[in-house]
């Protein structure tokens, strides 16, 4: 039997062409003893690739994100390296990747310069993505989004059932790893033009990374979600009351309904806190059952 291979390299594909075929040649040229995994989310025409890489079709579309979990789940390597296959990441930065893991960290990204994202409107979108998961996970998220990274197989199999099937995954693992105690860190990379035309939509898509980094956020660190709501609720309250007060000399029923309505979201903080934590334990139970 041939030894397993310590490197999977994972990438998704939905019609990439001529971009997934030139980056096959460099990694195989650069890492020869790699397992390169090409999953194929339905593309049309089909991939063509030598005995050397690993493909697995998927019959249909279904998302990139299920082209990742594919691919993880197939994969022998004790490291895993998922990048794109339209040509914006460079191989050359791999190296940097594993060198960073060897000092001890679970998950390494490739967090693109300000310079080399796609578009205004997008370089916008992603500092704000940042700005709330930095606040939600208690620690400095660079770049949410990235969808270059490395990282140990065991602690990234953990999350797969969160892991969404379009192209939030990024977002749901890095705010997983924070949340559960991994260690994340960032190499900063520069991101080249994409061959062909993105098939992220700036407003559908950045919509549902938005209710993604709530989800994730109030299933493992819900206080850090309710407790603000709570705390904005109770200051709305206090400030109408002190209106209605100095106008009208009365506590109104509006007071009355902030009042109640900042008492509930800080219950349903504290309930949703002993939800994560049984969550949690429900999942190290899981990954403790799987490993024996």
């Amino acid at each position: 039997m041939e030894p397993t291979p310590n490197l999977s390299i994972i990438l998704p594909c939905l019609n990439e062409g001529d971009s997934l075929a030139d980056l096959l040649r460099i990694l195989r040229k650069l890492y020869p003893h790699a397992e390169i995994i090409v999953v194929d989310d339905g593309s049309t025409p089909e991939i063509v690739a030598d005995s050397s890489i690993r493909v697995i079709r998927h019959p249909y579309r279904i998302g990139n994100g299920a082209a990742i979990k594919t691919g993880v789940r197939n994969a022998h390597g004790d490291i895993l390296v998922m990048m794109d296959a339209d040509g914006q990441h460079d191989p050359q930065d791999i190296p940097r990747f594993l060198d960073e893991l060897s000092q001890g960290h679970d998950m390494v990204v490739g967090a693109r310069e300000v310079s080399t994202h796609a578009s205004i409107g997008r370089r916008i979108a992603n500092k704000l993505y940042n700005l709330l998961a930095s606040s939600l996970t208690g620690f400095i998220i660079k770049d949410l989004t990235s969808g270059f990274r490395a990282v140990h197989a065991k602690p990234f199999r953990n999350f797969l059932y969160l892991l969404p099937n379009g192209f939030s995954y990024p977002t749901t693992s890095t705010m997983a790893f924070f949340r559960c105690g991994y260690s994340v860190a960032y190499v900063p990379i520069k991101a080249r033009a994409r061959s062909g035309k993105s098939k992220i939509r700036l407003i559908k898509d950045g919509i549902k990374f938005l209710v993604i980094i709530l989800r994730i956020g109030a299933l493992f660190s819900p206080m850090r979600f309710f407790l603000p709501l709570s705390a904005v609720l109770f200051i709305l309250a206090s400030s109408y009351y002190g209106y209605t007060f100095v106008t009208s000399h009365r506590f109104t029923n509006m007071s009355a309904v902030l009042y109640l309505s900042a008492l509930f979201t800080f219950l349903f903080g504290i309930v949703s806190e002993q939800i994560s934590a049984l969550h949690y334990r429900y999942s190290e139970e899981r990954r403790r059952s799987r490993d024996h």
